[in-house]
């Protein structure tokens, strides 16, 4: 059974088959003589097995997402003066997180708790959120001159929260895959999560629990699923639900509190009562889905000039935090306020998109491998292949 790949990184196919072998492999093959009377034919030796191919749709859904993320995270400061661009925030926020979280179930429906795949859930996952939860902590406390800015591993900021959210979730993969009706179950745990307003902070366990219908989903995704989604007929069918949804965000802009898309805080921590946390979860939850699926079914499925970059995911999600807290820190869209303009918005979606696509390129990658993807053989007993 092969290793699940992080979300962050390309997506392999089933093994390929063998297309063609090398050049010179085919010319012993063509060219060797027949064995020798009286003599028996040497044993051929096993094929290698074929490397894995990658999925180029995953990747672009990746890179995609990550799109959305940044520019998403860019217009928090300059909305406010815009109901339009308030709307399409609402939207992007709807599915732009649950996508990601369902492509991350999705890829962790082979993990287990063997000592391969957890190395490789510390290496890949909490080692970086240790990591970059500490860089930003320090980055706030002296770019925004805040000394009392503490280092809390338990507390995440910012954007770290989806690393230990997906850490959670990972490992309690083998129990939504043992159990019998597990969308249902984590469906419970979200709404008793959204009128729980004791959770507290810790490990943003508000948005662990409330996001992890959308991860346990992505377990039960097949691929065929995925072949539905991108049907012509989908696609067709999704142009009229963006466009109501964009009108009803419209409607909803200056009516609705944003917690709802953050899910990370109960109902009564909003004001809200009580029972409106489970209403608005099954709400939310199917408002996502619908939107998630739109989003999915005009992904281009063949390789794009951007498809490479599906697998930096991990960098530009992490690094684009320090652009938007950096130009927060420094008062810029404090001091140039016609970023709120139409114009302004058009200008930062533009740097956003730029910035996190070069972020997400191989060189970056190799660079930040040491803090994303660390081998760290040094902490690990070795194990058989076979465990």
């Amino acid at each position: 059974m092969f290793q699940a790949p992080s979300v962050f990184q390309r997506a392999p196919l089933p093994p390929a088959t063998r297309e063609s072998e090398p050049r010179h492999a085919q010319t012993l093959t063509a060219t060797a003589p027949p064995p020798a009377p009286g003599t028996s034919a040497p044993v051929a030796a096993a094929p290698a097995p074929a490397a894995k191919k990658r999925d180029p749709y995953f990747d672009n859904v990746k890179y995609l997402a990550i799109v959305l993320v940044a520019v998403a995270h860019a217009w928090e400061p300059v909305m406010d003066g815009s109901r339009a661009t308030r709307a399409l925030y609402m939207i992007v926020y709807m599915f732009h997180m649950p996508a990601f979280i369902l492509i991350s179930g999705y890829f962790s429906r082979s993990f287990d708790m063997t000592a391969p795949k957890v190395k490789r859930l510390i290496t890949s996952v909490a080692v970086p959120y240790l990591v970059f939860e500490t860089a930003y902590s320090l980055f706030k406390r002296y770019a925004d001159d805040s000394p009392d800015m503490a280092i809390s591993l338990v507390d995440p900021f910012f954007l770290t929260w989806f690393l230990i959210a997906l850490f959670i979730w990972r490992v309690t993969t083998p129990i939504w895959q043992a159990i019998r009706h597990p969308l249902p179950v984590a469906l419970a745990i979200a709404m008793l999560a959204s009128v729980s307003p004791d959770i507290g902070d810790d490990l943003d366990l508000q948005r662990v629990l409330q996001f992890l219908p959308f991860f346990v989903l992505g377990l039960l995704v097949k691929p065929e699923h995925f072949q539905l989604v991108r049907r012509r007929e989908v696609r067709l069918l999704s142009l009229p639900l963006f466009a109501g949804a964009l009108l009803f965000a419209y409607w909803a802009a200056p009516r609705m509190q944003l917690g709802w898309f953050y899910r990370a805080n109960s109902a009564q921590e909003m004001g809200a009562p009580w029972w409106s946390g489970a209403v608005m979860t099954l709400a939310m939850f199917g408002c996502a889905l619908v939107l998630t699926v739109g989003f999915l079914a005009w992904v281009p499925g063949r390789e794009r000039w951007f498809t490479v970059l599906g697998a930096g995911t991990i960098c530009g999600y992490l690094l684009h935090g320090f652009l938007i807290k950096g130009a927060e820190y420094a008062g810029l869209f404090d001091h140039y306020t016609w970023l709120s303009d139409p114009v302004g918005l058009v200008v930062v979606s533009l740097v956003a998109a730029v910035a996190v696509t070069l972020m997400c390129a191989p060189l970056v990658g190799r660079a930040l491998k040491w803090a994303t993807e660390p081998e760290m053989n040094w902490a690990f007993r070795k194990v058989s292949a076979r465990r």
